[in-house]
């Protein structure tokens, strides 16, 4: 904090010397209290704009409550809310009314995927405006996404509203790097919201609960886990000591009632396998979920959605993160005006759609998969109560997930509900869930919390590894992966935009500006593949790191980045 707080002070006073221009542009950002009345102006018209339904009543009073709640002292708080029960905005609510009552400076907003940071950044900035900034590889360099004076607020953090990634968040709280550290002191008295906090990875999550300990207690960080799907993150002692958890103690829930919440927004039936045991084939998946009208089928693994596709009528959509973001979008848009104007609407996805996407089916199948997942996915059902009650089916796929945190969600999922009698989304489940998830994982798999515990004999010795603990803390290992920037064109195929960037790539290089608009444009997939691609002239590297598609036969108008190589191996599970 130290460190953060000399660079940035070192970096600001020798721009204000060289460069005076720049430095009056980080000035005159509106403070958190200004935001209020644009914030209730928001609110109260889409109160007036929504119907009277039972849902929308329901998000209303959730909205109070955290408006009430706000005035609590600071410290550590919960939102356990249901999918669809409005916990963006209501969330949002707590933090500008917390932060008027007790002065904080900013709000962090952190977010899981990049696919719900854009739209959640672009729901804040309709009502805020200028007043967001949004910090992460996809944000874009255009007017009224990023301009020079969010370019600079995103160097330090100096913005009101910052809207980030668990990525960049947590790995700057770790880093060595000075471009990374130069935020940290900015973080201090504000409201750190983390979003969707149940998918904190358990691999690193020993020394994340350490830090926001540390933060809440000596640098007055308010932190809000905000999620349907409540994670069991307090102190445990296990019969295993080396799965203990020193975790998040005296938090706090906003919601008056979360048991009466649920069961109010219950608008789904649960139907779990009767045969924990007996897979399903595609086929036969596929002869069940044709019987029905418009579906939606969620599967773990690319290739299971890539499976499962082939077996279906034509006109089914597919979703999966072979498909550059720009494509998703485009399908996503599609779905969702199908599914307004009552147009039969199949589609088979990984769980990319869990999160973030305001899909409502009236049918849902779900592979099995941590309990989580599965409440995520019912998520996707019946979510505005269009109907009495929607249906969520969990079937027994193929193959079971690889060896990893998904094999033990699965493991852990199958160890609540065989045998379970009640319904399968009872809130109480969620607790005893993630204690036998996190009991199955190393909480500090790379021994990052003892590189930061103090070594010397003596009381005044530093002998703090901080440079080995930001080496080996990485959310997202990418050694192995390579990132593609691949032909998209758009629904009709006449989208040139992405010529005209690879056009400007072949003339300018790889700009900063530039690499943000490719990353609209880019599918991951394992280095090994990446490089048979490259041998076959399948694909280039005009600069060093950087692929783009050469083979126009590599891109399917449907499925994404689809070859026979690259329909893959166990690396296919991810979404």
């Amino acid at each position: 904090m130290l460190f953060s707080s000399l660079i940035d002070a070192d970096r600001l006073d020798t721009e204000a010397y060289m460069d005076a221009e720049k430095s009056v542009q980080r000035r005159n950002w509106p403070n958190l209290r200004s935001l209020i009345e644009p914030f209730d102006r928001a609110m109260l018209s889409k109160t007036i704009a929504a119907n009277s339904t039972a849902v929308n009543l329901l998000r209303a009073d959730i909205l109070r409550q955290c408006r009430e709640k706000a005035q609590s002292t600071p410290g550590l708080f919960c939102l356990t809310v249901p999918t669809g029960g409005g916990k963006t905005l209501s969330s949002m609510a707590f933090a500008l009314e917390h932060a008027k009552h007790y002065d904080k400076r900013r709000i962090i907003y952190v977010i899981p995927y990049t696919s719900i940071i854009e739209q959640t950044a672009e729901i804040f900035r309709s009502i805020f405006g200028d007043a967001v900034i949004e910090h992460h590889s996809n944000a874009e360099a255009e007017p009224g996404k990023e301009n020079h004076k969010s370019h600079l607020a995103c160097e330090n953090w100096d913005a009101p509203v910052i809207v980030t990634t668990n990525v960049q968040f947590f790995e700057s709280l770790f880093a060595a790097k000075t471009s990374r550290c130069r935020k940290l002191h900015n973080i201090v008295d504000s409201i750190v919201v983390l979003d969707e906090a149940q998918l904190l990875p358990s691999d690193f999550l020993q020394p994340i609960l350490d830090t926001l300990n540390l933060l809440s207690k000596h640098y007055s960080v308010t932190v809000v886990l905000s999620t349907a799907t409540q994670p069991a993150l307090s102190t445990r002692t296990y019969f295993d000591a080396d799965n203990n958890m020193r975790g998040l103690d005296n938090v706090r829930e906003i919601i008056d009632d979360p048991d009466a919440l649920y069961l109010a927004l219950e608008r789904a039936h649960v139907r779990l396998p009767v045969d924990w045991d007996a897979r399903v084939s595609w086929d036969v998946l596929t002869e069940d979920v044709t019987q029905r009208g418009s579906v939606l089928v969620i599967v773990n693994r690319r290739k299971d959605a890539h499976d499962l596709w082939q077996c279906m009528p034509e006109g089914t959509l597919h979703l999966s993160a072979l498909m550059c973001g720009e494509h998703r979008s485009h399908i996503i848009r599609q779905i969702k005006a199908r599914l307004k104007s009552g147009i039969l609407t199949r589609v088979i996805s990984t769980q990319l759609v869990e999160a973030g996407v305001d899909f409502s089916f009236p049918v849902v199948y779900r592979a099995l998969a941590g309990l989580d997942s599965i409440a995520q996915a019912a998520g996707r059902c019946n979510r505005e109560g269009e109907l009495e009650q929607g249906e969520v089916i969990v079937f027994i796929p193929p193959q079971p997930a690889p060896p990893g945190h998904l094999r033990k969600a699965e493991d852990a999922c199958r160890s609540v509900l065989h045998g379970h009698a009640g319904k399968p989304l009872e809130r109480a489940l969620f607790a005893l869930y993630f204690e036998k998830l996190y009991h199955a994982c190393d909480l500090d798999k790379h021994r990052i919390v003892d590189d930061l515990k103090m070594k010397g004999k003596l009381d005044n010795e530093l002998a703090v590894n901080f440079r080995s603990a930001a080496e080996k803390f990485k959310l997202i290992q990418d050694e192995d992966s390579v990132s593609i920037v691949v032909r998209y064109r758009g629904p009709d195929g006449d989208d040139e935009s992405i010529e005209k960037w690879l056009n400007t790539l072949d003339k300018e290089g790889p700009d900063r500006w530039l690499m943000r608009k490719l990353q609209r444009y880019t599918v991951s997939i394992p280095r090994r593949d990446a490089m048979r691609l490259l041998a076959q002239g399948d694909i280039d590297e005009p600069f060093p790191g950087l692929f783009v598609q050469k083979n126009d036969l590599l891109y399917h108008d449907l499925l994404g980045l689809t070859t026979d190589g690259l329909l893959f191996p166990a690396s296919a599970f991810v979404v």
